[in-house]
């Protein structure tokens, strides 16, 4: 990668049902209080000590491209430069295409980036990255006190603040236990249920896993199989939320931040968490990394360091989408929903591995959505 020494341009059939249903468990959601918190309380040690006055006034933006929902990222950035006085220019993804829409276009930048710190929902698509050579490798503060499980041994990304993959299920439809969600989801009409297109986002990141299993023989029958009976594929997880809670549809896949947000609205719904063939649950990280050649190193680490803190992943589970930490933190100080979903997280399989068959799962689905 070429340095950077300006910017131009910058301005503001019957195996198949087993293995996607897996073993389901029911979980009884009690709901706090859903918004966001501006917790005054200390952020990560490194930003200790900095202040508006330390900084120059002709600095421009540091640059942040963003695929976290900007509902729930916005108060996290605009926190962060409330504390350190570094201004930001945010760039936010599309429902649609999230999280691969901004990998992409860091792809298509490398001999010229614009952006300096990603902040990505997920993980898989941020180790896409790994193989252009465009992540810088930082071990701070935030890196520490994530366990190894999700993060980078080099420090060239790092998870923080989980969702899970789940069905959510209308209550008023159907019951929300397990049998009731296998009989449903293998069913001849499946016009009732959803999921989000599987090009992008997190549904793309569980047809690889599905994939990872047996290099997608089974996952190729089910898809078929199911588009043959109906299944309702829509642009993205928060549509199939809306589907599910209003009662057009009766189930679905989704992720846990959207699931809350329709149980807040006082939606009929509840949740399963999806399991995979061996038992494990579907854990999807936010990951954050700093895009190598950056000018602005010192400022970048400093908002990674923030985003990996303590408090960070406390007011991220504090909010509506009720994010689980991945670090050390004072279990007493989570909502009740959060703590619940704590067992669960552990219990994630590692997607680390995944490149391989993510790779060979997206060539494929590309090659079914051109006929």
């Amino acid at each position: 990668m070429p340095p950077r020494s300006s910017r131009p341009g910058r301005s503001g059939a019957s195996r198949p049902r087993g293995v996607l249903v897996g073993v389901l468990t029911l979980l009884p959601w009690l709901v706090s209080g859903a918004a966001c918190t501006q917790s005054t309380s200390s952020d990560s040690p490194s930003l200790a000590g900095s202040t508006v006055t330390d900084r120059p006034g002709t600095q421009p933006p540091l640059v942040v491209y963003c695929a976290h929902d900007q509902v729930f990222s916005a108060p996290i950035l605009e926190r962060f430069t409330r504390k350190t006085g570094i201004e930001l220019e945010v760039r936010h993804d599309t429902e649609a295409t999230k999280s691969l829409g901004l990998v992409n276009r860091l792809i298509r930048e490398q001999s010229a980036p614009r952006c300096d710190v990603f902040w990505n929902n997920q993980v898989l698509t941020t180790t896409d990255l790994l193989a252009d050579d465009l992540l810088a490798r930082y071990r701070g503060s935030g890196w520490r006190r994530i366990p190894a499980a999700y993060k980078d041994p080099a420090g060239r990304w790092c998870g923080f603040a989980a969702r899970l993959r789940v069905w959510i299920v209308n209550t008023r439809a159907m019951p929300a236990t397990v049998e009731a969600v296998q009989a449903a989801s293998s069913g001849k009409d499946l016009s009732r249920m959803a999921i989000a297109r599987p090009l992008f986002g997190t549904t793309l990141t569980h047809y690889c896993l599905l994939w990872h299993a047996d290099a997608g023989r089974t996952l190729k029958a089910w898809h078929a199989e199911t588009r043959r009976r109906g299944l309702i594929e829509v642009p993205g997880n928060s549509t199939v939320k809306n589907l599910v809670a209003r009662g057009t549809c009766d189930l679905g896949w989704t992720d846990t931040d959207d699931f809350f947000v329709a149980l807040d609205d006082g939606h009929p719904v509840a949740m399963l968490p999806v399991r995979l063939p061996g038992g494990q649950t579907v854990c999807m990280p936010n990951s954050v990394a700093i895009i190598r050649g950056t000018p602005r190193l010192a400022d970048a680490r400093l908002l990674v360091d923030f985003l990996l803190s303590e408090q960070t992943e406390l007011d991220l589970a504090r909010c509506a989408s009720r994010q689980v930490p991945l670090g050390a933190i004072d279990e007493a100080s989570l909502p009740a929903d959060v703590r619940r979903l704590r067992p669960l997280i552990e219990q994630g399989i590692d997607l680390a591995e995944l490149g391989a068959s993510r790779t060979a799962c997206l060539a494929w689905l590309r090659s079914e959505y051109k006929r």
